[in-house]
C-alpha cells in the first residue's frame, strides 16, 4: 500500500526519499520492525482480551511436571502472530504482486482453519475441536489453490534461455508489467520445474511423471504436481501443530526457518545470484522476502510472550497457520523439496508421532499389549519423561533448527 503510494509521491511530485520505497531490502527492513512493534505491543492488549473472555488453556494430565501449571493460560495467541504478518505486509509489500496476494489469502485461510478448532475446543468445551476431516479439507484446499496458482497463473513464471525453452516445449508468455523484461535471448515461460538439491544443474520437471502420455502430457503436469502441493501443506501443518507442545518451540523454530526462506526468496528473485547458484530465477519473487520478514518479525516478537514460561499460547489459530505459510512458500519459492532438511525439526515431531502409533497398533496385534518406542510422542515430551528441563528441550531443538537452516543453505553449493 505504502509502496504504491509513495510510487505515485515520486512520479508526480518527485518527493525526495520516495524512492527508497523501490528498493526490497528498505521495505523489508521496515515491515521487520513494524511486525514486531505489532507483535509486542498489541500482543499484551491481546492476552488481557484473552483474559478476560477466559480464553485459557484447558491441559490434558500426561504426567508431565510443571504441566498443571500451564492451566488457564490464554489461547488462541496465534491471533498476534497472524496480525503481525498480515499489516505490515499489507503497508509495505507490493500489492500487484501475485506471490503477495497468494500469501496473504493463504494466511487467512489457514487462520480461519485454526480459529475454528481453537473456538469451538474453547467456547464449546469440546476438547477435540475441530472435526479431522474438517482440517483436512482446509489443508487440501489451500494446496490445490496454491497449486493451481502456480500451474495456471500467468505472472507466475521462470527465466530460462529461449533455446533451452524452445527444445523443452514450454509455454512462452508475454511480459508482464511487474516483471523487468528479459535480457536479449531470455525469455519467461510456464514451467513444472522445481530446485533439486544436491544435483548440479537439477531441476526437477513434473512432466517426468507423466512421461508416459507423451506430447499429450506437456500442459498436465499439474495432475503430479498440485496433489503434491496438498501433500507438503498438510504434512508441514501438522508437523508444526505438534511441535507447539513447549513453550517458544514451535515459534522459535518456525522464525528460523523463515528467515531461510526469506535469504531463497532474495536469491531467486535476484537475477545474477541466480544464475551463479545455478537455482531458477522468479520473475517478482523478490517481494516474498517482505513477507517473509514480516513473518520473521511477527514470530521473534511473540516469543516475548511465548517463552519459558508461557504468558500465551498460539493455539491451533498459529500453529496450523505458521505451517501452512511455511509449505506455502517453500513452494512457491520452487525449494519444496529443501523441506525435509529445513523442516527437519517438524518432520521429526511428525515421524515420532506416526511411529509410535503404528507400532502400538503392531504390537498390540502381534503380542496383545501395546508397546510404546517413545515414553511420549511428540518427540519433545520424550524428553519431558526423561526428566529433561523445558527450556533446556527448547534451546536444543532451536540449535538444531539452527543447524538444519544452514545445511539448507550451504546446499545451494554443495552439488
Amino acid at each position: 500500500m505504502l509502496y504504491h503510494l509513495f510510487e505515485y509521491l515520486e512520479e508526480t511530485y518527485a518527493l525526495p526519499g520516495a524512492g527508497l520505497f523501490r528498493f526490497v531490502s528498505f521495505r523489508t527492513g521496515v515491515a521487520i520492525v513494524m511486525s514486531l512493534l505489532i507483535s509486542m505491543v498489541a500482543g499484551k492488549h491481546i492476552i488481557k482480551i484473552l483474559q478476560r473472555k477466559q480464553v485459557g488453556e484447558s491441559i490434558r494430565d500426561l504426567g508431565l511436571d510443571g504441566q498443571q501449571e500451564k492451566e488457564g493460560t490464554p489461547t488462541m495467541g496465534g491471533i498476534i502472530i497472524i496480525l503481525a504478518i498480515l499489516i505490515p505486509c499489507l503497508l509495505m509489500a507490493r500489492l500487484d504482486n501475485v506471490y503477495i496476494i497468494l500469501m496473504l489469502i493463504a494466511t487467512v485461510w489457514m487462520a480461519v482453519v485454526g480459529f475454528a478448532d481453537d473456538y469451538i475446543k474453547v467456547f464449546r468445551k469440546n476438547k477435540k475441536g475441530l472435526k479431522g476431516k474438517f482440517k483436512v479439507m482446509g489443508q487440501v484446499g489451500l494446496g490445490i489453490l496454491v497449486g493451481g496458482v502456480m500451474s495456471f497463473h500467468q505472472d507466475v513464471v521462470v527465466q530460462m534461455h529461449q533455446t533451452q525453452a524452445m527444445e523443452a516445449g514450454y509455454e512462452i508468455v508475454d511480459h508482464q508489467e511487474f516483471v523487468t523484461q528479459p535480457p536479449e535471448n531470455h525469455v519467461y515461460v510456464k514451467t513444472a520445474l522445481t530446485n533439486m538439491p544436491f544435483l548440479k544443474n537439477g531441476d526437477l520437471d513434473y512432466r517426468r511423471f507423466i512421461r508416459f502420455l507423451g506430447d499429450n502430457g506437456k500442459g498436465l503436469a499439474w495432475i503430479v504436481f498440485i496433489p503434491m502441493c496438498i501433500f507438503i501443506i498438510t504434512a508441514v501443518s501438522n508437523g508444526a501443530n505438534l511441535t507447539d507442545g513447549v513453550d517458544g518451540l514451535a515459534t522459535g523454530v518456525s522464525a528460523i526457518i523463515g528467515g531461510v526462506l526469506g535469504i531463497l526468496a532474495y536469491l531467486s528473485g535476484n537475477a545474477i545470484f541466480a544464475d551463479y547458484l545455478e537455482i531458477l530465477y522468479l520473475p517478482g519473487i523478490s517481494e516474498l522476502v517482505i513477507f517473509a520478514g514480516c513473518f520473521v518479525g511477527g514470530c521473534v516478537g511473540f516469543l516475548w510472550y511465548n517463552a519459558y514460561p508461557a504468558k500465551v499460547f498460539m493455539g491451533d489459530t498459529g500453529s496450523l497457520t505458521i505451517g501452512g505459510i511455511i509449505a506455502s512458500l517453500a513452494i512457491l519459492l520452487r525449494k519444496e523439496l529443501l523441506i525435509p532438511i529445513l523442516c527437519g525439526v517438524f518432520v521429526a515431531e511428525l515421524l515420532s508421532v506416526m511411529i509410535q502409533v503404528t507400532y502400538f497398533k503392531y504390537s498390540k496385534r502381534k503380542y496383545g499389549e501395546g508397546r510404546r518406542v517413545f515414553l511420549m510422542s511428540p518427540l519433545h515430551h520424550h524428553y519431558q519423561k526423561k526428566g529433561m528441563a523445558e527450556p533446556k528441550i527448547v534451546t536444543r531443538f532451536w540449535i538444531i533448527g539452527i543447524l538444519l537452516a544452514i545445511l539448507t543453505i550451504i546446499t545451494l553449493k554443495i552439488r
